[in-house]
């Protein structure tokens, strides 16, 4: 198991990632097994922070991994799909791009895979970034193979940012507590908007000024949302996203217990 503290990491197990042990002796319930899914163990420790200090498990999947056909998610009830590479054109039925980046089809095969029985079941599904891409995608979307102004240049690690308006009537905006206008991080170049967009999902936030889908959501299921923003760094974004985080890991307590 993986236990992180401040500068330190104790690696013992690399999938299964335990909740402090303080949550326990204040809850009830034990707590819930969520799987996220990363291109590395590093990439995805901002993702696992966010679920452990709100009293999740979490399972980590990474590209290659095999799974167990009768239960791939391994116990889990729910599924964070986190940020990460481009997803191969191929995917969505066209052809690269030349500003298109370099995908990670191993990963793109495990998330499809992990999505699609997630959904099946009705499990929470909560999409981060080329989370939400993939959403799109699995759901029959496309995606614009290159947005410009989304992201600062490459190799730099801050994030852009840009205001975005919120659908007040939305599932996310009820999370919330509302709708409006927010200003949020923003670090990917590829997108979609409503040419793009699923029939089967719901839009519910859009970037102002090019009409770029800031988050989907779909009306079939019970909870599943996506966000093309980074919740996870919660200092770049208003504070009631960690409502987000909260609201997932009670859904995914409730299909756990």
């Amino acid at each position: 198991m993986l236990f992180a503290s401040p500068g330190k990491l104790h690696l013992a197990h690399p999938l299964l990632y335990p909740t402090p042990s303080s949550w326990y002796r204040d809850r009830a319930m034990p707590s819930p097994l969520i799987a996220v899914t990363a291109s590395t163990e590093k990439d995805a420790l901002a993702y696992i922070r966010s679920l452990e200090t709100r009293g999740a498990q979490v399972r980590l999947f990474l590209p290659g991994q095999p799974l167990t056909p009768e239960d791939p998610l391994g116990g889990a009830t729910a599924i964070l799909l986190t940020g990460g590479p481009d997803i191969d054109a191929s995917t969505y039925g066209e052809a690269p791009q030349p500003e298109a980046g370099r995908p990670n089809p191993s990963r793109d095969q495990l998330e499809l895979g992990l999505l699609r029985h997630a959904l099946a079941r009705d499990l929470p599904v909560y999409g981060i970034c080329r989370g939400m891409q993939l959403l799109n995608v699995a759901f029959g979307g496309r995606l614009i193979q290159d947005l410009p102004g989304h992201r600062v240049p490459q190799g730099e690690d801050a994030s852009a940012h840009h205001m975005v308006y919120l659908a007040p009537g939305s599932k996310l905006a009820a999370i919330m507590g509302s709708g409006g206008f927010m200003r949020l991080n923003s670090r990917h170049h590829q997108g979609l908007r409503e040419a793009q967009k699923s029939p089967h999902l719901l839009a519910a936030a859009y970037s102002l000024g090019d009409g770029v889908i800031e988050a989907l959501e779909s009306p079939a299921h019970d909870w599943v949302i996506a966000l093309q923003c980074h919740p996870e760094r919660e200092s770049e974004v208003p504070s009631a996203f960690r409502r987000v985080f909260q609201a997932f890991v009670e859904r995914a307590e409730r299909r756990h217990g």
